[in-house]
């Protein structure tokens, strides 16, 4: 993109926000044609190449229409994140790997114009009294948004991109994220009722294993999702209720948290319960309806580990109650059945890396039986060389023996 033609780009765009009358309903086409006349008018006055006033058309539209030059960062499949610091500094994941995008906004009134369009959309609100919030784009895409005073060089936003594909356990397989006998493991305790928690960083893939173990659960069950941000795409599931907390609004008023949904989700006849990712108290509550009946149940959490996770896990139901640590640790034990560990490894791959049962209590300390464990043998070409190895036989099979699991 030369210098010319964001030159051109700007002076087109001063000269149509004058023309657009902003409180006319203008139609896509509308907007297209006023777009179209102007570009062929300056393209009478300086020369422009036909593959620039296509270009030129594009962007103009974005700039009005849709999301300015995000759009065709959020149009490109193999970008998965983007990341906006400011108005000039736009960084991207792309298969992996981080580069710095070309595309700048013109200014940082026109970021915040398509912050406010996001969240506006999804009945979110972000202002100098309220400068962090969770959104999401249309096609599921979650949005994070800190503006000034909080971010000290300018609005600061993060589109983790919602994936067009839809993830199997066929797909994970055939990229290496986890081994045909373990996924077929896997299936045997979702079928069972087992709770399950998945465990990982950010962007590890958390929520793709979360929505491929969903799909192991019977047809016949009610299942109850809840979410901070709606992105979990349960397929197969007739009688399924989808919820999604809401923030407070300008009076601080009107919040419906995750342990308000847990709450009532429990109240709604639920076979299972999948809370999609645990960050605060609301840990308390999943611990609750686990140990109250509904077997089954599925969620995610950040962790290093799955013995880091329980250690999180710990800490944020203490957050909720002034319970003796023991008493915590005997709960978790009792609600968790097994625990997978996801991970990014620094070719960007992402993989199970382990997979443990939670056994009980012991001395006081929370007592795991590794299952499998992914094991590491070399590098080639910059790719990680492994494969998830079984480790150890599950103890508690009641539940399976139970289940009548015979394979699927």
């Amino acid at each position: 993109m030369t210098n010319r033609f964001m030159k051109e780009k700007e002076h087109l765009q001063n000269k149509l926000i004058e023309q657009l009358d902003y409180n006319k309903q203008l139609t896509d086409e509308e907007i297209e044609d006023i777009i179209e006349e102007e570009v062929l008018q300056r393209g009478r006055e300086v020369y422009l190449s036909v593959e620039e006033k296509q270009q030129l058309k594009k962007e103009l539209f974005n700039s009005f229409r849709r999301l300015d030059v995000l759009s065709g960062l959020l149009e490109d499949t193999d970008i998965s994140e983007i990341m906006i610091n400011g108005s000039k500094h736009i960084f991207i994941e792309k298969k992996g790997r981080l580069y710095k995008a070309t595309e700048v906004f013109s200014d940082e009134e026109r970021l915040r114009n398509v912050i406010q369009q996001i969240v506006s959309s999804c009945n979110r609100i972000v202002n100098e009294t309220t400068p962090i919030v969770d959104a999401r784009l249309e096609d599921g895409s979650r949005v994070n948004v800190v503006l000034p005073p909080i971010a000290l060089d300018g609005a600061v936003m993060t589109i983790r991109k919602f994936s067009r594909e839809f993830f199997t356990i066929e797909k994970l397989i055939e990229l290496g994220s986890i081994t045909r006998e373990a996924a077929e493991f896997l299936h045997s305790l979702v079928f069972a009722k087992y709770n399950i928690f998945v465990s990982g960083g950010t962007g590890a893939g958390k929520s793709s294993l979360l929505n491929v173990l969903s799909n192991y659960i019977p047809a016949n069950e009610r299942v109850i999702t809840i979410e901070d941000s709606a992105e979990l795409q349960i397929q197969g599931i007739a009688n399924l209720v989808r919820l999604e907390t809401r923030n407070a609004n300008v009076e601080g008023e009107n919040e419906i948290s995750m342990s308000v949904l847990i709450k009532a989700a429990l109240r709604m006849r639920p076979d299972r319960i999948i809370v999609g990712e645990v960050r605060d108290a609301a840990a308390m509550d999943m611990v609750n309806s686990m140990l109250t009946g509904h077997d089954g149940s599925l969620s995610t959490g950040h962790g290093n580990s799955a013995k880091e996770m329980l250690l999180r896990l710990q800490t944020m139901v203490m957050m909720a109650n002034d319970m003796p640590v023991l008493a915590i640790r005997q709960q978790l034990a009792a609600a968790l059945d097994i625990i997978i560990h996801i991970g990014r490894l620094r070719d960007g791959s992402r993989k199970v890396l382990e997979i443990c049962e939670v056994v009980g209590m012991e001395n006081g300390e929370i007592i795991t039986n590794s299952l499998y464990q992914f094991k590491e043998y070399s590098e080639k070409d910059g790719k990680v060389i492994g494969l998830l190895e079984k480790t150890g036989e599950l103890i508690h099979k009641q539940k399976l023996l139970n289940s009548g699991w015979r394979g699927e």
